[in-house]
């Protein structure tokens, strides 16, 4: 999710500058929300389970899109899947590019031994040079965010209208390596919801997450817990209209990001520096982890990779300075 998201601010971009060039993206038809804001995208929904499935599928994909007389392909995930379909596109005479993802400098930022510490190109900036291959010089210095949605009586009901400070916070990610210690993050939200001025909702997703949010909102007239309660655009909607978005190294993060809002990352295993840092934030906005106390940090780019000793890396990001930045948040 947090791939696709990280496309948005480069087509915004796009379109901004080159209003006169088609773009249809292709995805799964869950993601389409994400897109449809934005003036000359069209959304081709990849069917990954029947009419596009295996390489047949991938073979029905490429004469489905062709019937779309595209002029260039530009692969923003270089998988699989899409290297076939580009290799498709290059056979038939049309111009292709695909996205680096500089595997060799993520290695070596995440090596034990050896490691160089710099600061790699963001996705933002690789997606960039995919379409300046393609003949598209883009500038993401002035992006444009689409306005803040007009909230339904669906959500109303749930959050209702008297707030100051709206807080999101989406406590979860894949990895536990990159999740805030679930008795911290009950200590930021108890200390948050001491100022009744603030609403702070709870973003997750599936049985056990949403029965640990609500145990953690219940003690809490000002703490509500969203998941499972509205549907994905609705919370694409509910997220546009927050003050400030509390995230770990995950989708919710370039989600927030994408639709303009101010976000707060907590980092532990992985690193802003594998260039996965949200669209448009400040480095300032990023918590990490001590890399005094565990050197060997960033041990992983996506926190799949488990390092002896280092299982408790974020428990040494405060409390206090994650209350303290969120408080600072306009």
């Amino acid at each position: 999710m947090g791939d696709v998201a990280m496309t948005v601010p480069v087509l915004r971009a796009f379109v901004k500058q080159y209003p006169n060039i088609k773009i249809t993206v292709i995805s799964r038809p869950f993601f389409k929300p994400f897109f449809e804001s934005i003036p000359n995208v069209t959304f081709f929904a990849f069917d990954e389970k029947e009419r596009h499935k295996g390489f047949p599928g991938l073979i029905r994909l490429f004469n489905d899109l062709r019937k779309l007389k595209i002029d260039a392909f530009a692969d923003l995930h270089n998988v699989l899947r899409s290297k076939v379909v580009r290799t498709l596109f290059a056979l038939s005479g049309k111009k292709t590019a695909s996205v680096d993802k500089g595997r060799a400098g993520k290695k070596a930022l995440t090596r034990s031994e050896n490691k160089v510490f710099v600061q790699l190109p963001t996705m933002f900036e690789r997606h960039v040079k995919v379409f300046e291959e393609l003949g598209f010089k883009l500038d993401l210095s002035n992006p444009t965010f689409p306005e803040k949605a007009v909230l339904n009586a669906d959500i109303l009901e749930i959050i209702g209208e008297n707030h100051e400070k709206l807080i999101g916070i989406a406590p979860f990610a894949q990895y536990d390596s990159k999740v805030y210690p679930l008795d911290l993050m009950q200590e930021v939200i108890a200390q948050l919801a001491q100022n009744q001025d603030n609403k702070i909702l709870l973003f997750g997703g599936g049985k056990k997450e949403i029965e640990i949010l609500d145990s953690i909102s219940k003690p809490y007239e000002n703490v509500i817990n969203m998941a499972g309660k509205i549907k994905f655009q609705q919370e694409l909607q509910l997220i546009s209209n927050l003050d400030v978005m509390l995230s770990m190294d995950s989708g919710n993060a370039h989600i927030a990001a994408m639709l303009g809002v101010k976000v707060i990352t907590l980092w532990g295993a992985t690193h802003p520096f594998a260039g996965f840092s949200p669209f448009n934030q400040s480095l300032e906005n990023a918590l990490v982890a001590d890399r005094n106390l565990f050197p060997k940090l960033p041990t992983s780019v996506y926190g799949n990779k488990k390092v002896e000793g280092y299982e408790d890396v974020m428990r040494t990001i405060s409390v206090d300075s994650v209350v303290k930045i969120l408080n600072n948040c306009q």
